[in-house]
């Protein structure tokens, strides 16, 4: 995949502020990672395709923008964000979150869900990595908190969780769901039955859940399974029920 078309989602939700869910169509990447593959595979240097699908991404958002990315650990970690700093001094986070014009928050998923977020009359923004760990942790609530330090209000809060796998498409297993029974025993409403010993679990009602008792009352679900549509999206999950060696990863991006 070549084409130059970035392959770009907007929420409703967030109309008034720079931001996109950006699938795998549209950058220079080959291979079983053909597209726009940002993943970084442990490595500090950026080499030439993924600079170019970095370019490509920021052009498409926030053009001439400072694009800053976390390390991500499935955690309920948030760095707020001041000013740019060098992309080998990521922090070690899940979310980023700022109130300074010209700084793009990029997140990277590829199954896990992508969340965005602002404030459009403060004029803070955020981003958060949303996978199974870091939900059920309280990534989305402890976005919330690092938004409201630099002035934002839960109720002007907008947000908007893009594409992660679906219920359709992730099957667990009884320990799974246990974990989260064992949080609240209402987390019931998010597993349907599967095989024997298995559940389906609906990870972007849950995040949606976390946020709505939290306070955002602006909350869109964009309803797209990585797992399902191998054309626009990189999938954890797919790669792995193929025994690939690696796969790809899609960004969402917010900024000011």
């Amino acid at each position: 995949m070549t084409d130059q078309s970035i392959d770009l989602t907007r929420a409703a939700t967030l109309a008034t502020t720079p931001h996109g869910f950006i699938g795998r169509r549209g950058g220079v990447s080959t291979g079983i990672m053909a597209g726009l593959d940002m993943g970084r595979r442990g490595q500090n240097a950026i080499g030439p395709e993924l600079a170019e699908n970095r370019r490509r991404a920021v052009a498409a958002v926030l053009p001439a923008a400072t694009l800053l990315t976390c390390y991500q650990i499935h955690s309920a970690e948030v760095a707020t964000v001041r000013a740019p700093f060098p992309d080998t001094a990521r922090p070690r986070a899940d979310a980023l979150v700022t109130d300074r014009p010209g700084l793009l928050l990029g997140i990277l998923t590829a199954d896990c869900a992508p969340v965005l977020f602002a404030d459009a009359q403060a004029g803070v923004v955020a981003a958060a990595h949303a996978g199974w760990k870091g939900a059920l942790a309280g990534i989305t609530d402890a976005t919330l908190e690092a938004m409201a330090a630099l002035g934002a209000d839960r109720a002007r809060i907008a947000a908007a969780i893009g594409p992660c796998i679906a219920r359709a498409s992730y099957e667990v297993d009884d320990a799974f769901a246990r974990r989260f029974e064992a949080a609240d025993p209402a987390n019931e409403r998010f597993f349907t039955a599967a095989r024997a010993g298995h559940h389906r679990f609906d990870l972007e009602a849950y995040v949606a859940h976390r946020l709505a008792i939290a306070g955002v009352t602006r909350v869109e679900a964009l309803g797209l399974d990585t797992y399902a549509d191998e054309k626009r999206f990189y999938s954890f999950r797919r790669a792995t029920h193929r025994d690939e060696a690696d796969y790809g990863r899609q960004i969402s991006l917010i900024g000011l």
